[in-house]
């Protein structure tokens, strides 16, 4: 792997067929393992959900567990476990995404199970599974968001870049209240609305070669009906912010901190990719402007960070953060932060910056490939937000072409300090965490 170099172009095979019904199938085969990775990328995530529905992309994770015609309720999980496989399912603003992989001989009912469900769950929901798996998702929201330090701040940060009225305004864990709301009934209109063949792109990686692929996913998906796909408004682009609105808030954490955040152009574009190399020279590891300057030679700053967030609908989002030192306040961090970014936007890059942005980048990317399971998960990606899963083998070169000026013309664009929105955490007198 390390002897790739970024401008090469990769060669993973993609084979590409439509099934009447409108499930996209792709097989990459790689007959270095007995291996295979199955991944089913459905269009449909937090973006989707109408008020009323907040988090219901998410519950449909949980549910789609819950069983089908032939399935019951938890064997999706212990069978495919039980012969070797690892299952698993996450949700994000952009879409939903569920995924096995597991020795080749269990493909055939991996993929009998993922068509069993696609074609029957609606009609195995009832109260009690929505109730079991509302508390399942409503405790996972009190564990890893309410009651965890800083744990509401992407919450706060895509109602301060977005609106709380816009599709990416709201987080995929969603709100208690929607949460209750949600009924069988209810459920099931969702799961038609979004869950359909022709709303799905299957991804097979692994030890299939791609006529086996096409005849396996063939006899298990291709009796399920096809209706016409839905489509979403058209997507409209934000401009950059203006006037730094600015959110304050006090809670149990250990220590201040104060996140920036700017809208971005949406992913994969030229200028979303010399953003994205910008917030790594930022706040991009150790190395970083932030770290180097505010953790390490001002010492105003436990630690410093940025990273973009790329998203399809008309803008992604970057963030920076700063964690000050314990008992102190942020705002020496906050000025020298500031000051960072300032220079960043004057001046742009150096070379020798830029150059350690784009090894990170092939880095992450190659490591990314190199396995089954998330190299499907890649190629699923781009056929559904792009309708180009050959991309993989091009973004490489694509990242590598962009040029000091692109990025230098992105920060002044994009990333200047009046742009940003800023969030701050500030400790609870008497009750910070340790």
């Amino acid at each position: 792997m390390g002897d790739v170099a970024p401008s090469d172009q990769l060669n993973y095979p993609i084979h590409q067929r439509t099934l009447d019904n409108g499930l996209r199938v792709i097989v990459s085969p790689d007959h270095s393992v007995p291996m295979v990775a199955v991944n089913l990328w459905y269009d449909v995530g937090s973006r989707d959900e109408r008020p009323g529905e907040h988090g219901w992309a998410h519950l449909f994770e949980h549910l789609m567990f819950s069983g089908s015609d032939h399935v019951a309720t938890g064997e999706h999980l212990n069978l495919l476990q039980s012969l070797g496989g690892a299952v698993n399912a996450t949700t994000w603003f952009d879409r939903t995404n569920y995924f096995e992989t597991l020795p080749v001989g269990a493909l055939e009912l991996a993929l009998w199970m993922e068509a069993d469900r696609l074609g029957s769950l609606p009609a195995h929901l009832d109260e009690a599974s929505v109730d079991t798996q509302r508390e399942v998702v409503k405790e996972e929201k009190r564990q890893r968001y309410d009651n965890v330090p800083y744990g509401d701040a992407m919450q706060h940060l895509v109602q301060l870049v977005f609106g709380p009225d816009h599709p990416y305004g709201h987080t995929t864990i969603g709100s208690m209240t929607d949460l209750d709301d949600a009924t069988a009934e209810r459920a099931a209109n969702f799961f038609r609305n979004h869950y359909r063949p022709d709303n799905a792109v299957l991804t097979l990686v692994g030890d299939v070669s791609a006529k086996e692929g096409f005849k396996r996913a063939e006899r298990a998906f291709a009796h399920l009906p096809a209706w016409n796909r839905r489509h979403r408004p058209p997507v409209v682009s934000l401009p950059p912010l203006e006037g730094v609105p600015v959110l304050r808030v006090r809670g149990r954490v250990p220590a201040a901190a104060t996140w920036f955040a700017w809208r971005l152009p949406p992913r994969d574009t030229p200028e979303f990719d010399a953003c994205e190399l910008a917030m790594v020279v930022l706040g991009g590891g150790q190395t970083s402007r932030l770290h180097q300057q505010l953790v390490r030679n001002l010492g105003v700053a436990a630690g410093a960070g940025a990273s973009a967030v790329p998203l399809v609908g008309g803008n992604s989002f970057g963030l920076a953060q700063l964690r000050a030192l314990p008992g102190a306040e942020a705002g020496d961090a906050i000025d020298a932060a500031l000051i960072e970014v300032e220079r960043l936007v004057a001046d742009g890059p150096t070379d020798a910056e830029l150059a350690r942005a784009k090894a990170q980048f092939a880095r992450e990317w190659l490591t990314e490939l190199a396995s089954l399971d998330s190299r499907a998960d890649l190629i699923g990606a781009y056929a559904t937000l792009h309708s180009d899963p050959e991309r993989i083998n091009r973004r490489l070169a694509e990242v590598e072409a962009v040029t000091l000026g692109q990025v230098a013309a992105a920060c002044a664009a994009y990333l200047r300090p009046g742009q940003r929105a800023q969030l701050d955490y500030q400790q609870e007198v008497g009750n910070a965490q340790a």
